[in-house]
């Protein structure tokens, strides 16, 4: 987005500015203030789908005293914020309704609904839901009691932002890093019937649920009690210390010998969980582990990357954003978003331009 102008009487080294982010919206607002008070602001919200970076911009304009007026800098940007909090609520909460017609049927958007607001207002809950969506085959365990189920479950089934990958042609092998309790993998085995799914998931409390769910689809998943790194390793498990710190932020990290813990975890690298699986290619790699494509995403990226067709992805964080990228830079795709997800379709080598051979020169 280009910066908005300053006043023509303004003067840029004597303006007060100030920065500050949130949520979903790209936000760059003038506020004007002469001697009198402040007789101008605007404000633009944009983005590019799938990204929630945030930059707000006020620019405060000096009295011709010298004075720098500020007074009025707050009570503006507090109503901007409040004003987009507000929509963003309205218009998710009506997408959540939709989709829940959608996804659980006319019947249970009462009860979705009753669940979410017992669970903002921390009243009494069962512990677990069984619900069966229409997108899947089999029903589902839903945790409650403050678990972060139910907001996958809203991202999967009712924002339904795997929807766009229904149109790949029909995968055989599916590796699901950071499974969690197993919805997105019980929803690409039910839309894609004849794949086979290999789910990787570190922590033993989403495991149990993820085997629970998982196991009506029989021999079609193998679902692993581990996490993936850039090279087979034990690794240390953190838990409720990233992002909201409930069950789907779950990380790993390399241990700090001079600190013992006793959770530790198993990891492998993506071109060992391609041999584990016995196929040679992977049609869909979906990620979500919390940061650790940084290490995923490294120098090592390039011994398998050729192995994959499809990349779905949710990127923690412009490091992240910017090692995946740096990794894709000798293939060419499709580039997509969808929610919080990147998708990138139909990933292959870039084609390099020969190299042009020097005529003889003649004596």
């Amino acid at each position: 987005m280009d910066p908005l102008p300053y006043p023509p009487k303004c003067d840029p080294q004597r303006c007060s500015k100030s920065a500050w982010s949130f949520g979903h919206h790209s936000i760059e607002a003038a506020l004007y203030v002469d001697q009198a008070a402040a007789h101008s602001w605007r404000a633009t919200s944009q983005g590019p789908p799938g990204q929630y970076l945030a930059s707000f911009r006020i620019h405060i304009v000096p009295s011709g005293s010298g004075r720098v007026y500020t007074c009025c800098d707050w009570e503006p940007k507090m109503r901007i914020l409040a004003r987009l909090r507000l929509r963003s609520r309205i218009r998710r909460h009506i997408q959540r309704i939709a989709g829940s017609k959608a996804s659980v049927g006319s019947s249970l958007v009462a009860m979705w609904e009753v669940l979410h607001f017992a669970a903002r207002l921390h009243l009494p809950q069962p512990a677990v839901w069984r619900v069966h969506p229409r997108q899947v085959l089999y029903p589902l365990q839903v945790r409650l009691r403050g678990s972060s189920d139910i907001d996958a479950f809203d991202q999967i089934f009712n924002f339904q932002e795997y929807l766009c990958l229904r149109e790949l042609d029909e995968p055989n092998l599916i590796l699901d890093l950071g499974a969690n309790v197993g919805f997105s993998t019980a929803y690409f085995l039910s839309i894609f019937p004849k794949a086979r799914v290999v789910a990787v998931e570190p922590d033993e409390r989403n495991l149990i649920v993820c085997k629970a769910n998982l196991s009506p689809y029989g021999d079609r998943v193998k679902i692993l009690h581990g996490a993936v790194w850039s090279r087979p390793a034990t690794l240390q498990l953190l838990k409720g210390a990233f992002r909201d710190g409930r069950e789907w932020a779950t990380r790993v990290s390399e241990p700090i010998e001079e600190v013992q813990t006793s959770v530790g975890v198993q990891a492998w690298d993506i071109g060992s969980l391609i041999e584990l699986s016995g196929f040679s290619t992977v049609d869909l790699l979906k990620v979500d582990i919390e940061r650790a494509e940084l290490a995923v995403f490294g120098e090592s990226a390039g011994s398998w990357l050729h192995k994959i067709r499809n990349i779905c992805i949710e990127l923690h964080g412009k490091d992240c954003e910017d090692a995946f990228f740096a990794a894709l830079k000798d293939f060419e795709y499709e580039l997509g978003y969808s929610g919080e997800l990147v998708i990138c379709r139909n990933l292959r080598p870039r084609k390099m331009c020969p190299a042009r051979t020097a005529l003889p020169v003649k004596s």
